[in-house]
């Protein structure tokens, strides 16, 4: 933030190399024995095409080989994500995850031969969960930047990790919210001193905030009284219910909500958003195997179009990148 789908794996049989069959057309009895002692034929008694589903496996999923060979054993990249993020990333209603990260990974998983999984957690605790091994990569409309791909916290500046190294993907800035027809004279970020935000914990929005609250202070104005929340959805309620006068968060989810929330007639979008930075694909540090067959498969999707169809289904078209870079973020 500026943040199953369980996917089909790539069928990846093999049948074995056809016998001399032309040798020993005149001995059929026992050629037939050794077809069938080499496992040439398939169930009916048919003699399997050469090579048919290698070559079908090797169409299917061009870049299978250059993920971790742990990864293709177990055909599964598990997925840190903050399903409540939307359009990025949520749950329809009938439960299942959707949305615009959700249907980048599929078409990755088309160039890759193995399923993106989908687990979720709270944003907060996406790095940490990469630290702890139990994702292999965090996709969560994840703002890149220095101070996340260095392990320093943005507020403090202290170091508290590792780190991480993104692959970023699309191109988004942060937006001001608020109620519809009660924008209270908030056009930019320094209309908010002395107003109350909602923001979910966590994001650039968040950072954002606490700067420029800094900024109110030191101008003599009332600090922003600043409230987080796990996710966004929660910060959307507590503005919908009066108890704020405004909301941030990335451009597309801001939109988003004013589009779809109250049938477009709770919220509305005041000023021009800020901060256009990349988001990123967050693998950790020292993986550079499955960090750079992220990259690959993401510029084949870019390349054959699939990117373009996604964003365009999305209304999101504007945030294309035209490559995957790795650690673009500033």
């Amino acid at each position: 933030m500026t943040a199953s789908t369980t996917r089909s794996a790539t069928a990846r049989t093999r049948t074995s190399k056809p016998s001399r069959i032309a040798a020993l057309a005149a001995v059929a009895v026992a050629g037939s024995m050794l077809l069938t002692a080499c496992g040439d034929q398939t169930e009916s008694g048919k003699v399997a095409p050469k090579d048919e589903g290698s070559s079908q496996a090797a169409v299917a999923a061009p870049l299978a080989d250059r993920l971790p060979k742990a990864i293709r054993d177990k055909g599964v990249i598990k997925v840190g994500s903050d399903i409540a993020y939307a359009p990025v990333e949520f749950k329809d209603k009938d439960g299942k995850t959707t949305g615009i990260d959700p249907d980048i990974a599929d078409a990755m998983s088309k160039q890759l031969g193995v399923k993106f999984e989908f687990q979720n957690g709270t944003f907060d605790t996406l790095i940490t969960g990469l630290r702890a091994k139990r994702y292999d990569i965090a996709m969560s409309a994840m703002t890149d930047t220095k101070d996340r791909q260095e392990g320093v916290d943005s507020e403090t500046k202290k170091k508290v990790g590792e780190g991480v190294d993104f692959v970023d993907y699309f191109s988004a800035g942060v937006s001001v919210y608020t109620k519809k027809g009660a924008d209270k004279g908030i056009k930019t970020w320094s209309d908010l001193c002395g107003k109350k935000l909602v923001v979910q914990r966590g994001t650039v929005s968040h950072d954002l905030a606490k700067a420029e609250s800094k900024k109110c202070t030191e101008g003599k104005k009332g600090e922003i009284a600043i409230q987080s929340f796990d996710n966004d959805q929660l910060a959307q309620t507590r503005l919908r219910s009066g108890g704020a006068d405004a909301g941030s968060s990335d451009f597309p989810v801001a939109a988003y909500a004013v589009q779809t929330s109250g049938g477009g007639n709770d919220f509305q979008i005041v000023g021009e958003q800020v901060e256009a930075a990349p988001y990123g694909i967050a693998v950790a540090k020292g993986n550079d195997q499955l960090r750079d067959a992220i990259k690959s498969a993401m510029d084949a999707i870019i390349a054959n179009g699939e990117y373009k169809k996604i964003l365009d289904k999305w209304g999101v078209a504007a945030g294309a990148v035209t490559e995957a870079k790795i650690n673009g973020g500033v």
